[in-house]
């Protein structure tokens, strides 16, 4: 356990009610694997004997752990199978002082879809939400698996089914990451679906496999690469731009000037991962310089903290931007 701990700990007791043995034993984990991973991932002692638990840790820390394993126990009342990957989720949380908040703009907020509800983890992926639903503009920027394009799937699908909107736009630029794809055969579908793999992979969660095809034939939904929206006015419409740091300044500015009434749009990439040509500015980093004061437009920046994938997945976010100096001078010489 960490020194700190051991510099005048502070005690916390709490019981949690109803006792119920099977759910205290998933929210313990097997061999105490979930009371261990929040010990180590906030710093504190756990001690329980049955319903009633004892934190040894700094104060500030105790009150968010017993509100985490409040909220872990509610979880397991609606029959949820807790596991290491979901209590990592709720970590996630730990840190955005939501748990407890009596401030209306720092209450949880979900996504409903006909096919359950989403719920977006930390202060971050919170923010970034209520944003796409306050502004007609959206940028979410950050590393990969911070919920960027996923959570702006998710408004759009709520969208479409409150009927908010007429039609979904999936657009992405046709670029290679970082290698040559060679030649891909096929119609204009077949061409570009490789690159929009992850859209589908969300709608397909949470509108299932026919009904987006459907949607799909009908044109409620469309999937198209960048340069098919040149000369285009998108009205009535929610618009997704993934992986927008491979856009360029002219590519970016036609987007945005698409947008027409009634209509959403929001735009996502990671500046750490742009695979432009050499020399070829990034309409994202343009974009976020030139459009930061511009009222309407909201900004939401990720980091490696916000990442909700495997917990290694954090820390190798982290690992390349320690190392981005070296690879950098690396990429010069």
């Amino acid at each position: 356990m960490n020194n700190t701990l051991n510099a005048q700990p502070n005690q916390h007791q709490f019981s949690l009610t109803p006792h119920d043995t099977q759910r205290f034993a998933n929210l313990c984990g097997q061999f105490n694997e979930h009371l261990k991973q929040i010990e180590q991932r906030l710093n504190v002692r756990i001690r329980n004997r049955g319903n009633h638990f004892e934190l040894i840790g700094d104060p500030g820390i105790l009150r968010v752990t017993e509100q985490l394993l409040k909220q872990l126990y509610r979880e397991t009342g609606n029959g949820t199978e807790l596991t290491p990957n979901l209590v990592h989720l709720f970590l996630q949380e730990t840190g955005s002082d939501m748990i407890g908040s009596d401030d209306p703009a720092l209450q949880p907020i979900t996504i409903q879809t006909k096919r359950g509800l989403i719920k977006p983890r930390g202060a971050n992926q919170q923010g970034y939400v209520r944003s796409i639903q306050g502004h007609d503009i959206n940028f979410g920027i950050g590393p990969a698996g911070t919920g960027k394009t996923y959570l702006a799937v998710a408004c759009a699908v709520q969208a479409l089914e409150q009927e908010q909107v007429r039609r979904i736009l999936l657009v992405r630029p046709a670029v290679e990451a970082g290698e040559k794809l060679g030649f891909l055969p096929g119609d204009l579908s077949q061409k570009i679906d490789p690159y929009l793999r992850p859209l589908y992979d969300a709608l397909y969660e949470m509108l299932g496999f026919e009904r987006v095809e459907k949607l799909i034939e009908k044109n409620v939904i469309e999937l198209a690469p960048l340069a098919y929206m040149r000369g285009r006015t998108l009205n009535n419409a929610f618009i997704i731009l993934d992986e927008s740091q491979n856009t360029t300044t002219e590519q970016m500015k036609m987007f945005l000037t698409r947008i027409g009434f009634g209509s959403s749009a929001v735009i996502t990439g990671d500046i750490t991962q742009i695979d432009l040509p050499r020399g070829t500015r990034s309409g994202l980093v343009q974009a976020t310089r030139i459009l930061k004061d511009v009222k309407g437009i909201g900004f939401t920046h990720f980091t490696s903290k916000d990442v909700v994938r495997h917990p290694l997945v954090q820390r190798i976010v982290e690992a390349y931007d320690e190392q981005s100096d070296d690879l950098d001078a690396g990429r010069r010489s």
